[in-house]
């Protein structure tokens, strides 16, 4: 299995169909597959070789999804840089990963020149923007014209690919070591459970720097469709993108999603061709999934399970499932559907043994999507990968059909009065209420309780709703120990990483500044 393999294939069914569109810029995959051909040979002149990392501080652009193909194709490691990180942050991981090249657009060639004085190792900054580039750094579109195209590096298999480092403080943060065979499988899923692949234009707005923005890239690619790329999220950028490039394939998280459904305007935009919204990366509250049925009912719905090292994808909540648990009402829209070909799950009690139907576990998984390791990192290795099997973190149960339902983090999960309570449940309850737009759930300290628990809430435009209100609404639909016991009220969004995830560790950090027992 060959992440560049991908790009041939789609050169070769496709080579005149558009492979990516970004502003005024649109480039074939023949044109594509010669870019990349030529960038890969730029940088072996630069010195890069078999197992070099290069890494890339940038907005998503035609550009960066280059870097997918063409730093493997000259035998390197991609390492993508997290946007939202501060420079220390990001130093870390460039030294962590040993870094030489780093690529930067115009939003990050600030960042990148304190980069280098940081991490004097890194001995080249290429220009990958649209502003005239500025001395010190080297342009990426002389270096693709002016270097002839070399041939791929053959990289595959379990050789090293893209190394994704998690998010966190610097002293947290893991670099996932993904291979060229996690990348190809992990595709190859999306083709057997994606309700179609044909013809696919997909709009890219999460940042490619993370899977949710980085596993369009491979799997679109297998399929030779389209890549029209956004530099960001904007939900109105976002609806004018799909009417205007006949959008087919979206990856949004929950939390876009509803964003989108508080547009005034989304009934102004034909949406008729946006026919696969693929969301995942944190539970989806059901009242908002019933709503974007209603509101954009032609777009099929696909929920996934996943992280970094599984590649971005573990379980599938199809199309078909959404219809069956809209029939029912049995529970099946909450849960993030079953297995997807080759990856095996369970769920394993504290002991480690596994626990039976219905009973909250952790989570652990094994198959081809799950990453090789954490790079240089064996200490980590050997936290979460124990026999063969990744422990997830996360918890959660089977239902007597084989559906995983994902409780929480296991780091989310409080401990009130000796009670397990899974904030997902809680925010369940709470956006069942018609005046909560958003909102997140945590632990705050309890004398008593040890920890209570607390809500943080968002009210829809002109509505109102006090703090007895939600707690009795609460009451109505789950036990009382998982009711807030306080309500916070904002005005603003809550806080977001940056593929739409609530930051809870934000919201959680002022009532535990004093504490050395949570975060």
């Amino acid at each position: 299995m060959q992440a560049t393999q991908m790009l041939r294939h789609a050169a070769r069914i496709n080579p005149d169909g558009d492979a990516t569109v970004c502003g005024d810029r649109r480039h074939t995959w023949r044109e594509t597959e010669d870019r990349v051909a030529r960038f890969a040979g730029a940088l072996r002149a630069l010195g890069v070789g078999n197992g070099d990392r290069v890494a890339a501080l940038a907005m998503n652009s035609d550009r960066f999804f280059e870097l997918f193909y063409a730093i493997p194709w000259a035998g390197a490691v991609f390492a993508p840089l997290n946007i939202r990180w501060a420079t220390e942050e990001n130093a870390f991981a460039l030294r962590a990963a040993k870094v030489t090249v780093l690529l930067a657009d115009d939003d990050f060639l600030e960042q990148a020149r304190a980069l280098q004085k940081l991490v004097p190792e890194i001995t080249t900054i290429i220009h990958i923007g649209d502003d005239p580039t500025p001395l010190g750094t080297v342009p990426y579109e002389e270096l693709v014209a002016a270097h002839e195209p070399v041939a791929d590096a053959d990289r595959r298999g379990d050789d090293t690919y893209v190394v994704f480092y998690t998010s966190g403080t610097t002293a947290q943060s893991k670099g996932v070591a993904l291979s060229h065979r996690n990348a190809v499988s992990v595709s190859v899923c999306f083709h057997a459970i994606l309700p179609s692949t044909r013809d696919l234009r997909f709009l890219h707005v999460g940042g490619m720097f993370h899977l949710a923005g980085a596993g369009p890239t491979w799997y679109i690619t297998l399929a030779a469709g389209t890549h029209v790329v956004l530099p960001k999220f904007e939900p109105l950028a976002f609806l004018g993108g799909i009417a205007e490039h006949r959008i087919t394939n979206s990856v949004l998280v929950p939390t876009m999603i509803n964003m989108l459904l508080h547009q005034p305007e989304l009934a102004e935009y034909d949406l008729s061709t946006w026919h696969t919204c693929v969301y995942g990366g944190s539970p989806m509250p059901e009242a908002v999934l019933r709503r974007a049925m209603e509101l954009v009912p032609g777009c099929r719905f696909h929920q996934i399970y996943g992280m970094t090292e599984t590649a971005g994808y573990a379980t599938a909540l199809t199309w078909q499932d959404h219809l069956d648990g809209l029939a029912r009402e049995d529970g099946t829209l909450r849960s993030a559907g079953r297995a997807i070909p080759g990856m095996d799950i369970r769920t394993l009690r504290p002991d480690g043994t596994e626990s039976g139907v219905g009973e909250v576990g952790e989570i652990v998984l094994r198959g081809d999507n799950v990453m090789t390791g954490y790079f240089d990192n064996p200490e980590a290795d050997a936290d979460v990968l124990r026999a063969g099997w990744l422990r997830s973190g996360d918890a959660g149960f089977f239902d007597e059909r084989g559906y995983l339902h994902v409780a929480d983090r296991v780091k989310d999960m409080i401990i009130s009065g000796g009670e397990n309570v899974y904030s997902a449940d809680v925010e369940r309850a709470l956006y069942e209420h018609p005046a909560v737009r958003e909102c997140a759930v945590i632990g705050i300290p309890s004398e008593r309780w040890g920890e209570a628990v607390h809500a943080v809430v968002v009210l829809k435009d002109s509505a109102e709703a006090t703090e007895e209100d939600l707690v009795r609404h609460c009451r109505g639909l789950i036990g009382g120990y998982k009711c807030p016991r306080s309500v916070e009220f904002r005005t603003e969004p809550l806080p977001t990483t940056p593929v739409g995830k609530i930051r809870k560790n934000v919201l959680r950090e002022p009532h535990w500044r004093s504490r050395q027992t949570r975060i």
